[in-house]
């Protein structure tokens, strides 16, 4: 196997496991909050900042400590710039940003595997 067809096969399989990993978190967000609709009778709102508050928690971030996730904790709760971006991330679902980034992954799985394919048949 040549170099090429090395690098290949990586960006192939880093695509699958990134889109079919966040196609699955997709699936499971949408899942949890269709389960709260019918259980509560109404949509449940998850914005891309609350699934970065929920991925910061879960990371154990304490908010005393230096550097870029305590910062950015920080600016979720409480932002002093970058305000336009804030509302961004207060309005956008974490599900179309999952999903996005599934369709981004699905993209460079197939593309890779598709490049691959000619390396092996010598173009």
């Amino acid at each position: 196997m040549t170099a090429r067809e090395s690098s290949w096969r990586v960006v192939s399989t880093l695509g699958a496991i990134v889109g079919y990993g966040f196609l699955a978190a997709f699936l499971a967000l949408v899942g949890l909050q269709t389960y709260r609709w019918f259980k509560e009778g109404e949509w449940t709102h998850l914005s891309l900042a609350d699934g970065i508050r929920t991925v910061l928690r879960y990371m154990h971030v304490p908010d005393d400590a230096p550097g870029l996730w305590p910062r950015l904790s920080h600016w979720l709760d409480a932002p002093v710039d970058w305000l336009g971006l804030h509302k961004v991330t207060e309005v956008l679902p974490a599900s179309l940003v999952l999903f996005s980034i599934a369709i981004v992954g699905n993209f460079l799985f197939v593309y890779g595997s598709d490049r691959l394919r000619d390396c092996r048949r010598g173009g």
